[in-house]
């Protein structure tokens, strides 16, 4: 294949015409090496993660006191969370265990996937799908989109969802252009008769087009490349998934209608926690909608260096260069903090039968380290809200006094969320007993 292109295509035949599909750029070209809804099933269940960068002060961050109720009290950290204390589980004292070799990602890494990453700083990425992939793997078939990624910080860079090696799931920051994709053409409200885009269509009678040519390539190019275009036809066929369930009749929940269409992006310019709001909304609607089950909130990445209002540098600066006791780290936390609140505080605004959206969700919040300056991995933040449908308890801090394996609360809440599973992670992060203590 040495006389290809940097860009290779597909081509079949539609219709009388040629047709042509792109491909991934791959190493053979380049020399490369509950309660119940109406018809009496039950609301779905909803899983997401909320992400934000260069961790906490571990010190202000551990809630005094451990159980239920007002056995237990809100740190200095935590303080914003005050008015959803009762929907709220802090897990202290765990660990991620994965070789602390890359920082920031070792963790974020080592926790989302239950495996060290791969490759070296600057060069870097996962060794197999992160939590909310596998769960979207079993929850998603039935909605419109597998998983929706949303994050606050404007530019690219910074996902933390991966369906495997070096295939990021990419942060939508645009409030703008993720009201066109979930309420823009395509939406169909329930009641209405859904109507597809003809160009989505045509997408699929394309791909129809070349299947063939795809298989015959798998066998002529390297392992790697084969991986490549494996996800790349997985993501084809979810394409045609979504085709399928566009023409359907969409799920019928009383509390789904299209919102408001936000500002054009230039209004939000460089403010992260504007721009974060705007998204959760349309996130929260869409979950209520059931476009998705399954999603990702990324505030900032793991080495972010935002600079929050009022602080004389950016966070991951201060992390290393403001002399203790780190009032102003302190407070960027507090703003992370701020918009996690915000994000449960949005799905508990949704009527969902006689309760809320948020009862029927789990969203973990997490970071990648938990003390910035060393970035080290033991005294990992965690903490989730929402009960998944009434099997998680809320209300609580769990304080681990034997440093457990941070892979068990995974594990908890893909078991929470009716998946058989009987393990989570790999070598020194596997685990095959969850947390039995948060479980109802």
């Amino acid at each position: 294949m040495s006389g290809c292109s940097r860009r290779v295509v597909l081509r079949g035949v539609l219709a009388g015409a040629s047709v042509s599909l792109a491909l991934p750029a791959l190493e053979s070209v380049l020399g490369l090496s509950d309660e119940a809804l109406a018809d009496g099933t039950a609301f779905p269940r909803r899983f997401g993660v909320f992400f934000w960068g260069n961790g906490t002060l571990p010190h202000r961050w551990t809630p005094v006191g451990e159980g239920l109720g007002d056995e237990w009290q809100l740190s200095d950290q935590l303080q914003p969370l005050a008015s959803i204390k009762e929907h709220l589980t802090v897990v202290s004292g765990l660990e991620v265990r994965v070789p602390n070799v890359i920082p920031h990602f070792s963790g974020a890494a080592g926790f989302m996937c239950g495996v060290a990453p791969l490759g070296e700083e600057g060069d870097n990425t996962v060794a197999g799908p992160t939590i909310d992939q596998i769960i979207a793997a079993e929850l998603g078939g039935e909605t419109l989109y597998r998983s929706l990624e949303i994050g606050g910080r404007p530019g690219g860079g910074g996902g933390i969802s991966y369906t495997g090696p070096h295939s990021v799931n990419p942060a939508e920051r645009s409030p703008f252009a993720f009201f066109e994709r979930l309420f823009g053409v395509g939406f169909t409200p329930p009641g209405e008769e859904a109507v597809v885009d003809p160009s989505l269509a045509l997408r699929r009678s394309v791909l129809d087009a070349v299947s063939s040519r795809m298989s015959a390539l798998k066998q002529r190019v390297s392992q790697q490349d084969r991986q490549r275009l494996q996800q790349h036809e997985d993501g084809i066929r979810d394409l045609e998934l979504r085709l399928a369930r566009m023409q359907a009749n969409p799920i019928s929940l009383a509390s789904c209608a299209r919102p408001d269409q936000p500002d054009d992006d230039g209004s939000f310019g460089d403010d992260v926690l504007l721009r974060h709001q705007a998204l959760c909304d349309l996130l929260a609607m869409a979950l209520a909608c059931d476009q998705t089950r399954v999603f990702t909130d990324v505030l900032t990445k793991p080495v972010s260096n935002y600079l929050f209002p009022g602080m004389e540098s950016g966070h991951h600066r201060l992390t290393h260069d403001e002399p203790d006791p780190q009032p102003q780290v302190h407070e960027c936390v507090l703003f992370c903090m701020q918009q996690y609140r915000y994000l449960v505080e949005a799905l508990q605004a949704i009527p969902e039968g006689e309760g809320t959206l948020l009862d029927h969700c789990i969203v973990l919040g997490t970071s990648g380290v938990s003390l910035g300056r060393t970035h080290a991995l033991d005294e990992f933040p965690i903490l989730y809200a929402g009960s998944g449908g009434g099997v998680l308890k809320t209300g609580m801090h769990y304080r681990s006094h034997t440093r457990e394996n941070a892979s068990a609360v995974l594990l908890t809440c893909m078991r929470s969320l009716g998946m058989l599973r009987s393990e989570f992670g790999v070598d020194d992060a596997r685990v095959t007993d969850g947390l039995s203590v948060l479980e109802l």
